[in-house]
């Protein structure tokens, strides 16, 4: 049986890394090989431009690491595929442009995140937009 596909959101990604919780379990979840998470150069990108700044400098100090030991680590466990331009959805934050990208690309069957812009529009090409503890109570009544 296939593993289900989730594009996690930039905002998802840096709650996993650094903090306990939904988004945690997501990554959890994709190291024990129950789900399959995919991501882009693109959102990689803009995840290490997020990490790097000042407000998360003393968490990720706390958690005695470094943006580039949470990006290689993250790495090692999701599925990185060619990014994909589409036509403009969300004018008022066109990065999100590449989170849908991302999930079309990628035949996700979840696109996961926080972010309201993504979240307004519910459901892209056929798929669901939710949030982490959404996609937590589903996946704990289907599995």
């Amino acid at each position: 049986m296939a593993k289900v596909r989730i594009v996690p959101d930039t905002n998802v990604y840096v709650s996993a890394l650094l903090w306990t919780g939904n988004p945690h379990r997501l990554l959890r979840m994709a190291e024990a090989g129950e789900l399959t998470l995919v991501t882009t150069p693109a959102i990689m990108e803009e995840l290490r431009d997020v990490l790097g700044r000042p407000k998360f400098r003393l968490r990720i100090r706390t958690l005695q690491t470094s943006v580039a030991e949470l990006i290689e680590s993250l790495l090692s466990v999701v599925e990185v595929i060619p990014d994909l331009p589409i036509e403009p959805v969300i004018t008022r934050d066109p990065d999100d442009d590449t989170i849908l990208a991302c999930a079309v690309a990628a035949r996700a069957e979840w696109l996961i995140s926080g972010d309201d812009h993504l979240l307004r529009v519910k459901r892209y090409k056929g798929i669901p937009i939710v949030t982490p503890s959404q996609f937590s109570r589903i996946w704990e009544k289907s599995h």
